[in-house]
């Protein structure tokens, strides 16, 4: 006979079910473990509290090896459990395995009404960064508050019965026991040992991998060093609206406004910023992602910081003075009526240039850096909600917000971790670069994929020749697509370590590691961390040794995402060979400010063309360049896609022999020759590199770049 069951008590039935066979397998493990190896000696240890930290530490234990965390951090899960609740999820169709079972789990917390404490569920709506915060069809959720997060990692680890140390700090020092080119040992600052047959560093930070000798990088690369275009310093780049190009009006850096002699307001830096493309050792600025409330019952007033200063903001209020008004730009909503408050505008919650000694400073040395930061983002709460210079509409919608009083309840509200958006960074076996993320190259034996957009924040404020204050590094570039994560990136060298992965500070340059570096990511690649540690003891192998074959098999089986196609339909692009002449696609362009990448109207060149999202006016330029065969007279063309919400008056320069011509082009028609080109006149050419720059200074629309066509004449 078949009885019908609801599917809350199916779902019921089915958690039940897995839990025993957890605690089952569980047991099982434990009792193989203790009758066939030394009880002191882990399969995999794990270093950090990181997300990353939670998903390798589960996968060791679902693959039959036991497994411990040795948390630095009281507090499971790093950012996604700290006020990072607005996830980047980017493309969520490539993250895959362990990852999206914490966004499920966090979905099946949202389905209890006990959850929902301050907030009816549906007047909380569907908001959020790039996909819908509640994917009832696939019952995750991306969108969540910090305490809810934390309940997940907790019940995760304890539901596997895996070991969570916390508070245990690295010796840096002397902590790390090395033999054979291996890791033995992990000592920490209380003297424990955590010995263990393969280790897992986890860390924002990158102690352990340092600690063992293993090469990494600091800072920015050059430009040149790995050939990418948006490493290295930044200086007149101005993407996102995080910039003084954002204010009504230029603000002046001193004290008294247009007067040097009287020295530099706070927070403004009189160094040098460097040139375009060179190398630096500033990151990026942290802060703390804020969880705030304006739900009366649950606020708490921001309160005065011990070491309060009003001086440390008059920056802030000469930003005000010029007509700025978006304070509240990056409130996102979170259930149960709070937000995760990010970095938004020229002056904000990142605390530009007092990061810089962070990733290698002593542990007395980074919670000094923290504390800085904690003064100055409370400071600023309190000075936007009480300081009569800050305009009264500000001021008293600050009043409306204040910090949960159901939040970080051991931290006095505060979030328990600080934003660390950069620290060390691996060179490993494979090193990661923007190449690889805009597909300009094949990336190796993928092991996951990212797809949010290439991000850096802010490394500096600084004088500009014209007398001005300025912000420097802040890149906001699309990867046009989900992107592979190569195996070798989460891998030292061999001669320098051979049972070591790291999945958090990732063998990537400063760049790439931009778009790496989101939570989702680094849970995927925890999970991947952790199965190559486990095939590696099964086959007895170096980490460098893993059979990427066998690797990828398990992989895919656990539910990873390695490879991505759209699945919508799409038409195929013009081939570039079979236009004539030369011909450069908006692959092969330098560009300059935010393009997003896009296949939605009319007819391209290759795999796509080019948008500027009608944003960021006067501040992106696509460069075409050609090595032309012969000197001579040709035809120049511009291809793109018309539609009408574009710009009808792209300027085009064109670089030729008699000096430089502009045309405008109405991208609103159809370009006349075959749907795809517009002739921009013929030229002669003199020199053998040719030049085409579309710029979007002066548009109204959307201004659209493909490709650039050069087309002989008189040959």
């Amino acid at each position: 006979m078949w009885i019908r069951l609801s599917h809350r008590v199916c779902a019921t039935l089915t958690l039940l079910l897995f839990a025993t066979q957890g605690l089952q397998a569980a047991d099982e493990r434990a009792a193989r473990s203790a009758n066939t190896r030394d009880a002191d000696v882990y399969d995999v240890v794990i270093y950090g509290g990181t997300s990353a930290a939670v998903t390798a530490a589960v996968q060791a234990q679902e693959m039959g090896k036991t497994a411990i965390v040795v948390s630095p951090d009281k507090h499971l899960g790093g950012l996604s459990s700290g006020g990072l609740g607005w996830t980047d999820s980017g493309n969520k169709a490539v993250i895959g395995g362990l990852a999206r079972q914490f966004y499920h789990r966090i979905w099946r917390e949202y389905q209890q009404p006990e959850t929902w404490k301050w907030q009816a569920a549906e007047e909380y709506g569907n908001k959020g960064q790039g996909t819908p915060a509640i994917d009832k069809a696939e019952r995750t959720m991306w969108i969540f508050e910090p305490h809810v997060a934390e309940q997940v990692f907790d019940a995760w680890v304890e539901e596997l019965r895996i070991p969570v140390v916390r508070n245990a700090w690295l010796d840096r020092k002397q902590g790390v026991e090395l033999q054979d080119n291996r890791i033995a040992s992990i000592t920490t600052l209380d003297g424990e040992t955590y010995r263990g047959r393969m280790f897992i560093d986890a860390t924002y930070e990158g102690d352990l991998m340092a600690a063992a000798g293993v090469s990494y990088h600091v800072g920015r690369e050059s430009s040149s060093q790995y050939g990418e275009t948006w490493n290295g310093v930044q200086v007149g780049v101005l993407h996102h609206r995080h910039h003084f190009g954002a204010v009504p009006k230029p603000i002046s850096p001193y004290v008294v406004p247009d007067d040097p002699s009287s020295g530099l307001l706070p927070r403004i830096s009189g160094e040098d910023p460097g040139q375009r493309g060179e190398a630096d050792k500033r990151i990026q600025a942290y802060c703390f992602r804020m969880c705030l409330t304006n739900a009366p019952e649950n606020r708490i007033p921001f309160p005065k910081p011990e070491g309060y200063d009003p001086g440390q903001y008059e920056l802030l209020v000469r930003i005000f003075d010029a007509g700025w008004r978006e304070t509240f730009d990056k409130f996102d909503p979170i259930p149960n009526h709070k937000t995760d408050t990010n970095n938004h505008g020229p002056f904000s919650t990142d605390n530009i240039g007092y990061n810089y000694d962070y990733p290698e400073g002593s542990y007395d040395q980074r919670r000094a850096i923290i504390r800085e930061h904690e003064t100055y983002q409370k400071g600023l709460m309190y000075f936007l909600a009480n300081d009569p210079r800050v305009p009264e509409e500000v001021r008293t919608r600050m009043q409306q917000w204040g910090l949960p009083r159901d939040e970080f309840t051991d931290n006095g509200h505060w979030p328990h971790q600080i934003y660390v958006r950069e620290a060390r960074r691996m060179v490993g076996k494979y090193v990661m670069t923007e190449n690889e993320l805009l597909k300009k190259r094949p990336t190796p034996e993928s092991v996951g994929m990212g797809s949010y957009t290439m991000d850096s924040h802010n490394v500096q404020r600084y004088v500009t020749p014209e007398g001005y204050v300025q912000n420097e590094g802040d890149i906001g570039v699309s990867t046009r697509g989900p992107y592979e994560i190569a195996y070798g990136s989460l891998v030292p060298k061999r001669e320098e370590c051979e049972n070591l992965l790291v999945p958090v500070c990732v063998s990537s340059s400063h760049i790439a590691f931009g778009s790496i570096r989101m939570e989702p990511v680094f849970m995927i690649l925890g999970q991947s961390a952790a199965t190559a540690a486990a095939l590696a003891i099964d086959g007895e192998l170096s980490v460098q040794e893993v059979p990427y074959d066998r690797l990828r098999e398990r992989l895919v089986a656990d539910g990873q995402v390695l490879e991505w196609t759209d699945p919508r339909p799409t038409k195929q692009g013009v081939a570039p060979k079979s236009l004539g002449g030369v011909v450069v696609d908006d692959e092969q362009a330098k560009l300059v400010g935010n393009w997003g990448h896009s296949t939605t109207l009319g007819k391209w060149v290759a795999s796509g063309y080019l948008h500027d999202g009608s944003t960021t006016k006067g501040e992106a330029s696509a460069t075409f360049s050609a090595e032309l065969p012969s000197a001579g007279r040709y035809e120049v063309r511009l291809a793109y896609s018309a539609g009408g919400n574009r710009s009808s008056n792209v300027p085009v320069r064109i670089q030729h022999a008699a000096g430089t011509a502009t045309v405008s082009v109405d991208q609103k028609k159809t370009p006349p020759i075959d749907g795809l080109l517009i002739s921009l006149g013929s030229y002669d050419f003199s020199e053998l590199t040719a030049e085409v720059t579309v710029s979007n200074a002066g548009t109204e629309g959307h201004v659209i770049v493909d490709a650039v066509q050069w087309l002989p004449l008189d040959q």
